[in-house]
C-alpha cells in the first residue's frame, strides 16, 4: 500500500462534481432505509461540494468566508467523525471508515469505475460484516466517500473514527421512523383546544431534552424562542432568549435559521415564493418542491410534531457558486492532445 494509490483514488473521486454527485445521491436514495433516507439527503445539503472546492481554491479562504457571511463550523475537516451524528448509520462509522480507507489505499483494481457501484460494494461488504441490511449502511457509506473527497485521504485516515451514539441507540430503525411520524396526544379533552393544539419539535434525536413545544400553526422559530434555556453555550450562533435555532432576522433575509427536516415534512406549511427564492440564493437547496427537506425555520409553520436537525453553520453563497459555475462553463477548452 502506498500514498500514491491513495492519491489515485482521490483523483477518481475528484472527477465527480456537484452534478455527478447529485445523480449518485438520486440513484441510491430509494435504496436507503427510511430511517436515513431524508438524513442522507440533508447531509449532502449541509456539506455542498461546490462550497468546499471554492474555499480550497480561494487565495484567501478566510476572506471568502467573510464575503459569503459564513458562520459556524462550515468545513468538514474538523467534523470527519461527527458531521453525520444525526444518521442512524452513524453507529457504523468505524467500520465504514475503515473500509473506505482500505479501498483508497488498495493496489487492486476497483470493482467498477462507476461511483454508485463502488459505494454499493463497500456498503454491502460492511453490511455483511455487521450483519445488518445494506439499506442501513448505504447512506453513511456515500457520506464517507464524499467526506474523503472534501478532506483528503490523509486527514480522513488520521481522524479517530469514534462515534457518539446516545438517546436513540436502543431503538430499532423502524421504531425511530414510527416515532417521527407520531403526533402528540392532546389529552381527553384535546378536541376543545381546536387550533391551540400543542406539538413537540425535536431538534436532536440523540438528546431526550432537545425538544420544545409548538402551538399549532406557529413558525418554528417563534415556538423555539419560548425555550429559554442556555443554547448559546452549545452554539455561539444562538441568540440569548431565542431558543435552540440560530436566528437573526425572522424575515427570511439572513438564512441563519435553515434546518433539515428528518421527519414530518408533510406537517409543515408549503414553501412560499419568498422562502423558495431565498433558500436558492443562500445556496442551501435548488428545488421547487412544495415541501423540501431544507427549510427556513422562520418561514415554516408546523401543524404537527416534527423532527429537525440544525446545521452547524450558515451563509449566503448561492449566487457566488452560480457565478463560479457559469465562469467555468464559459472557460475555453484546453488544447487537444
Amino acid at each position: 500500500m502506498t500514498e500514491n494509490t491513495g492519491s489515485l483514488f482521490e483523483a477518481f473521486l475528484n472527477q465527480h462534481d456537484r452534478d455527478a454527485w447529485a445523480e449518485v445521491v438520486r440513484t441510491i436514495t430509494p435504496l436507503i432505509h427510511e430511517v436515513d433516507r431524508n438524513a442522507t439527503e440533508i447531509w449532502f445539503a449541509f456539506y455542498p461540494l461546490d462550497l468546499a472546492r471554492a474555499l480550497d481554491e480561494a487565495e484567501d479562504p478566510e476572506q471568502l468566508a467573510r464575503e459569503l457571511l459564513l458562520q459556524g463550523n462550515y468545513r468538514l475537516a474538523g467534523q470527519i467523525d461527527s458531521s453525520h451524528r444525526f444518521l442512524y448509520g452513524h453507529r457504523f462509522w468505524p467500520q465504514i471508515k475503515a473500509a473506505v480507507i482500505e479501498l483508497a489505499l488498495s493496489s487492486q483494481a476497483p470493482v467498477s469505475l462507476d461511483l454508485a457501484t463502488q459505494i454499493h460494494s463497500v456498503a454491502a461488504h460492511a453490511a455483511r460484516s455487521l450483519k445488518v441490511d445494506e439499506s442501513l449502511t448505504l447512506g453513511i457509506t456515500a457520506i464517507a466517500f464524499m467526506t474523503l473527497q472534501q478532506t483528503g485521504a490523509k486527514a480522513f485516515k488520521a481522524s479517530v473514527g469514534a462515534v457518539d451514539v446516545v438517546g436513540v441507540a436502543r431503538k430499532s430503525p423502524d421504531e425511530i421512523v414510527q416515532a417521527r411520524a407520531k403526533d402528540d396526544g392532546q389529552g381527553l379533552f384535546g378536541f376543545v383546544r381546536g387550533q391551540e393544539k400543542v406539538y413537540t419539535i425535536t431538534f436532536d434525536e440523540r438528546d431526550g431534552k432537545a425538544r420544545f413545544k409548538l402551538i399549532n400553526t406557529q413558525h418554528l422559530t417563534t415556538a423555539a424562542a419560548c425555550d429559554k434555556r442556555d443554547h448559546a453555550s452549545r452554539d455561539r450562533r444562538c441568540m440569548p432568549g431565542e431558543g435552540p435555532i440560530p436566528i437573526e432576522c425572522r424575515s427570511g433575509a439572513c438564512g441563519t435559521c435553515w434546518v433539515g427536516v428528518l421527519g414530518g415534512a408533510e406537517k409543515l406549511s408549503e414553501v412560499a415564493a419568498l422562502e423558495s427564492r431565498k433558500i436558492k440564493e443562500f445556496g442551501y437547496v435548488d428545488s421547487d418542491e412544495p415541501g423540501p427537506l431544507i427549510r427556513l425555520a422562520c418561514q415554516a409553520q408546523a401543524f404537527g410534531a416534527v423532527s429537525i436537525v440544525i446545521p452547524p453553520w450558515n451563509g449566503v453563497f448561492g449566487k457566488f457558486l452560480a457565478r463560479r459555475r457559469d465562469r467555468t462553463a464559459e472557460a475555453p477548452a484546453g488544447p487537444a492532445t
